[in-house]
């Protein structure tokens, strides 16, 4: 009998990331480039109750009773000038504000426009360099189960991607105590934790449809995001600027 040689060596595979079913590995690796990380300091000490928006709305861990100093949170890229989307309780009653580009640079942060009733705060710095925008997408054209990815700064820690679908959409809240009203709501189950505040929930085609807003205290997997139709409808002059 012909004896078949066997061999030792592992046959060569190209690398896991690489499978056409990880689909979102190279979503992330455009959308890094346009989320920043963003500390804001504080003028006065604040409890951290700041983004408890409802008494079962807000961020977990609201409960400490130190103060913060510091607000910590994400944001993403608008404009190649340097425009930059956020939530407004990241950077309200901040004194200075400082950005984080994915290279690691750092710039002061100028805050040029906010509704704080609606939650939308743009920024501004001046990296001497064209940027590069997230693409914008459409929450209206965005169905129910789309499979989505969140990019965000969770408890400090950078460009943190967690996956999911959009569980609903068209839902409207408002807190009354918080003078917060929010529009065009898509309800996700990506994991949202403290410092996702302004950071983009994004499609498959890569284009932001969304802003993270809040979670559910307490309730893992059902996070909010502002439709991002209501908030280009709002800032459409740094879009074209």
């Amino acid at each position: 009998m012909k004896r078949i040689a066997v061999s030792s060596k592992s046959p060569v595979r190209r690398p896991a990331f690489r499978h056409p079913g990880n689909y979102f590995v190279p979503i992330a690796e455009r959308a890094k480039r346009s989320v920043i990380s963003i500390r804001a300091k504080l003028r006065s000490p604040k409890p951290r109750r700041l983004n408890a928006f409802w008494p079962s709305l807000s961020w977990p861990f609201d409960e400490e009773e130190d103060s913060a100093t510091e607000s910590v949170g994400t944001g993403f890229i608008i404009h190649r000038d340097g425009y930059i989307l956020t939530s407004e309780h990241v950077v309200h009653d901040a004194e200075s504000i400082q950005v984080k580009l994915h290279s690691g640079s750092k710039y002061p942060a100028q805050l040029v426009w906010s509704d704080p009733t609606r939650d939308i705060a743009v920024l501004r710095i001046h990296a001497g360099k064209a940027l590069r925008p997230l693409p914008l997408g459409s929450s209206a054209a965005t169905k129910v189960g789309e499979m989505v990815i969140s990019v965000g700064n969770p408890l400090g820690l950078e460009h943190t991607i967690t996956t999911g679908v959009v569980s609903a959409k068209n839902r409207q809240m408002s807190s009354i105590r918080n003078k917060k009203v929010y529009e065009d709501i898509l309800q996700t189950d990506c994991a949202i934790n403290p410092g996702n505040s302004g950071g983009p929930v994004i499609n498959l085609n890569g284009q932001a449809i969304g802003m993270n807003a809040f979670v559910v205290k307490d309730n893992q997997g059902l996070g909010f995001a502002i439709g991002i139709d209501s908030i280009k409808s709002r800032i459409g002059r740094f879009l074209t600027s």
